[in-house]
């Protein structure tokens, strides 16, 4: 099983939520970190761990916006500057698909998330590694993770929808052990 890092300056975490029903926003988290445990010839024995640093949050397009997310309403990243992910299990779907499941932590709450995940396959990079590339997608319901701030609409429905779509876009880097002198 081969050891890979997630480069974050290619990977990043999206994600949307529907405001007020009607329209749909979105914004990502460009500081991804963490390891992918992968052998493309065994892909049901992967695993995966990240950290996604909140408190990088690029931009959703308004600062106003930017800064709520920031805050105590929302992800609180003064007191939880990071969210995590941990696998459990890998059920291979397809020739490059999977189910990878396992435990995300947001604001100190952990629950169970399924992501459908996808390998773009492995190369030889211009910086003299080798690199792997994958994508995932998932959706969770924000107030199974405290995240529970919303203002009711006088038309009825909420201002911000409880489903948040994520999408992954991950690029590692395999590490390579150092051979003894």
């Amino acid at each position: 099983m081969s050891q890979w890092k997630i480069d974050p300056t290619h990977s990043a975490a999206g994600f949307s939520a529907r405001h007020m029903m009607i329209t749909t926003v979105r914004g990502e988290f460009k500081n991804v970190e963490g390891t992918v445990n992968f052998d493309p010839e065994h892909p049901e024995n992967a695993s995966v761990e990240a950290v996604i640093h909140t408190d990088q949050m690029s931009s959703t397009g308004v600062v106003d916006r930017d800064n709520h997310l920031r805050s105590e309403d929302f992800l609180n990243v003064e007191k939880y500057p990071t969210m995590t992910f941990k696998s459990t299990k890998v059920e291979v779907t397809g020739e490059n698909t999977a189910k990878i499941t396992g435990d995300l932590t947001i604001r100190d709450v952990t629950g169970p998330v399924t992501i459908n995940a996808e390998f773009l396959g492995q190369g030889s990079s211009p910086f003299g590694d080798t690199r792997a590339g994958f994508a995932g997608t998932t959706t969770i319901n924000r107030e199974e993770f405290g995240l529970t701030w919303n203002v009711a609409l006088e038309s009825g429905g909420w201002l911000v929808g409880k489903d948040i779509k994520i999408t992954l876009d991950v690029e590692a880097i395999l590490v390579t052990e150092a051979q003894p002198a």
